[in-house]
């Protein structure tokens, strides 16, 4: 008998393949049968008027600290995600030694927004090794997870307090972190991270500790990569010397033997740089190189707003002068007139140029709505409310955010929009070498909430995009065959025998995200963004359904995923 047989469903499984009618039949956490299944099973679903897709396979997340408090590792589980794969960006939490770990709290809460004081709270540091923090993971989850090791945290665990000035590494200690890379992929780690970008700083200000590692350094960890003979090689960088950078990117691919993978995203600076790199891209495959980017379908995108982190105002001496207050008295506040008088004739004190800008840029920022629009009009800009009303954009923005008592959220596209449109995103992400990913699912807590890509991408790029939509079927097959093939899991994201039993349920014309939210369910009391979605009428995540109309059923079938993977 089996265990769960999903009857009548309109299927798009992964492959590319158009949807078709057919049943599905589980056993043991596989998929056993496709097509017309008369098996009996111990539970059966109606499936009639639904999609069933694999389960959504996200593999840039930055759940490395909420493993240790979250098993159903939301936002993500929310969104129909059903493996999420972590350590991204270079940070991470091993190896570590005693007395080291607020080093390693400073950097994750710097570069990914996670508060510090949940982190100390949340993060017990019961490890040492790499291996050691693997096994400490190693519980149940709503959803699979897989990890990467985080060249932050091997930079620290080797050269200490030198990690942070960005000295060079000497050959020892390269090579040390080339047998430590070996032995977290050998363990399990799905692949190695690093970051080169001066965004990621820690939370004191330094840079990330990985920013100016030499090549004989990445090429120590590369070679150790090549002698476990697994894992991807994910690379974040500013690419300020294109050549340079480049290059050293071919060096690490070479050297390892193992696929590689990089951010790239149109910037307002460089806004034609994208094209560049995916021309370098197409040479490097040429050459033999498994060299992709990793793209966005929407923006990378700022939520501004009274119980987020930062707004227009935030640094304003008016404002700062209540920022303690509850929001309600912040909201009252607000709303007088002297008050706000006073607030929009003064000057924000701010030192960070990509915030002076942000909070000046009223052309690039938008009322974010419900349900949320990431694809908005020129025409509905801070900017352009403001001419039509005869308001300064300071006044619009400030009203836009007091809507839904103080709760509502302006949205500030800060990568894939400089025209007004998703058209580039759209030529990165149909690029026959690039991979979906950049959602940071767990990061981020207080001004991005991009978990939600997976639902996005169906439902804005699949069915409500005025043009230029794509076929839900290679939306489909983008997101779960493609995702987990690109960090080895080659195992799951399509429906069909042998394969994980992943699954989503859908509702199609109700698929979307629903609008971002505080929650204060953090360790030691963090708020953090969360977004539910609607249309997932079942995820299921290795044969057991996990949640059920967006709400959990208390299952966690989900388990640390150790390496690469294939069909039993």
């Amino acid at each position: 008998m089996l265990d769960l047989k999903i009857t009548g469903a309109s299927l798009i499984d992964g492959t590319g393949a158009p949807a078709r009618t057919a049943d599905v039949g589980v056993k043991d956490g596989r998929i056993v049968e496709v097509g017309k299944v008369a098996s009996p099973a111990a539970r059966v679903i109606d499936a009639d008027g639904l999609l069933v897709t694999p389960g959504w396979v996200d593999i840039h997340t930055h759940y490395d600290g909420q493993v240790c408090w979250d098993r159903e590792l939301a936002p993500s589980s929310w969104q129909g995600v059903t493996t999420v794969v972590m350590g991204n960006c270079g940070v991470g939490f091993a190896p570590v030694r005693k007395g080291s770990e607020a080093f390693l709290i400073n950097l994750m809460e710097g570069v990914e927004d996670i508060p510090g004081t949940a982190l100390h709270e949340g993060v017990g540091f019961e490890w040492e090794s790499f291996p050691q923090y693997l096994d400490a993971i190693d519980q149940a989850y709503a959803c699979d997870v897989g990890a990467q090791a985080a060249h932050g945290a091997f930079r620290a665990y080797v050269m200490g307090e030198r990690a942070q000035t960005l000295e060079a590494a000497t050959e020892d200690e390269a090579r040390l972190q080339g047998r430590l890379t070996e032995e977290a992929i050998r363990a399990g780690a799905l692949g190695f991270t690093t970051s080169r970008t001066m965004l990621h700083r820690a939370k004191s200000g330094d840079h990330i500790p990985s920013y100016r590692a030499n090549k004989m350094e990445l090429s120590e960890i590369a070679a150790g990569m090549a002698r476990a003979g697994a894992g991807v090689f994910e690379w974040i960088s500013d690419f300020a010397d294109v050549d340079e950078e480049f290059g050293l990117i071919e060096t690490v691919a070479r050297v390892s033997g193992r696929p590689l993978t990089f951010s790239l995203m149109q910037a307002d600076q460089k806004p034609d740089m994208w094209k560049d790199m995916l021309g370098r891209i197409d040479a490097a495959q040429a050459s033999g190189l498994n060299v992709r980017a990793q793209v966005a379908g929407r923006p990378v995108g700022i939520l501004l707003g009274l119980e987020g982190s930062i707004h227009p105002f935030v640094a304003h001496p008016s404002y700062q002068a209540i920022a303690e207050l509850p929001l309600a008295e912040r909201v009252r506040r607000l709303k007088e007139p002297a008050f706000r008088a006073q607030l929009f004739s003064e000057q924000p004190g701010v030192r960070n140029d990509l915030a002076r800008f942000i909070f000046a840029a009223f052309h690039k920022m938008f009322p974010l709505g419900d349900p949320p629009v990431y694809e908005p009009l020129p025409e509905s800009s801070i900017a352009a409310h403001a001419r039509r009303s005869g308001l300064t954009p300071e006044a619009v923005a400030l009203d836009f955010m007091l809507e839904k008592d103080g709760r509502a959220f302006l949205y500030f596209p800060l990568f894939n929009y400089t025209e007004g449109d998703l058209d580039n995103a759209r030529a990165m992400m149909t690029h026959p070498h690039t991979v979906f990913g950049l959602g940071d699912g767990g990061a981020h807590v207080g001004t991005i909430c991009d978990g939600s890509f997976p639902t996005f991408m169906a439902s804005w790029w699949g069915r409500d995009r005025p043009h230029g939509r794509l076929p839900l079927e290679w939306l489909v097959m983008k997101q779960t065959r493609h995702t987990a093939r690109a960090v080895g899991l080659n195992d799951r994201g399509v429906v069909a025998p042998g394969y994980r039993a992943d699954f989503n349920l859908i509702d199609f014309p109700r698929l979307g995200a629903r609008a971002p939210e505080i929650a204060y369910d953090l360790p030691a009391g963090g708020k953090r963004l969360v977004q539910r979605a609607d249309g997932y009428v079942a995820t299921i995540c290795a044969g057991e359904v996990t949640f059920q109309n967006g709400v959990s059923t208390g299952a966690l079938p989900g388990r640390l995923v150790r390496g690469a993977q294939g069909l039993n």
